[in-house]
């Protein structure tokens, strides 16, 4: 998405902008929309956070919010990370409610209910997310966490 008027900023203090804004002055917000016929967008994920698997762009947001619905879920958060096949694969950060939760339970429900490209190939449990102070999960804890723990990748 792009935006420009008034109350749009011209920049940023102590920093280049020049990549943060189209040749005609607008401002790119890093958000991935899409339009209804009726002319009202939906905000699909950030772009940073987007990943792309064999060639198709996958969003966060709609995985995490397909697999809040299995059952023994409590919370989840996923990010991209490096496929030598795929280019990236989907992982997925998971709060399982309890010991019933099983790695096979949640790709069983990935594939009921996700697309093939979509479903997480690598699923990680964890007893909390890294959040922001409003509740935001910071994915980026994620990827460096990721990384941490895999540093030969």
């Amino acid at each position: 998405m792009c935006v420009k008027g008034p109350n749009v900023t011209s920049g940023y203090l102590n920093r280049d902008s020049s990549d943060d804004f189209t040749k005609d002055g607008y401002f790119r917000t890093g958000d991935i929309v899409s339009m209804d016929d009726k002319g009202y967008f939906r905000l699909l994920d950030r772009k940073k956070d987007m990943i792309l698997v064999s060639g198709f762009n996958v969003f966060p947001n709609e995985i995490e919010s397909v697999m809040l619905d299995c059952e023994g879920i409590i919370d989840c958060a996923v990010i991209g990370i490096p496929d030598e096949r795929q280019g990236e694969a989907v992982k997925i950060y998971v709060i399982p409610a309890d010991n019933n939760v099983t790695k096979n339970s949640i790709k069983e429900f990935a594939l009921d209910n996700l697309t093939g490209y979509k479903c997480p190939r690598h699923i990680e449990f964890v007893t909390e997310l890294p959040k922001s102070n409003v509740g935001k999960v910071l994915r980026q804890k994620l990827r460096e966490k990721h990384i941490a723990d895999n540093p030969q990748h």
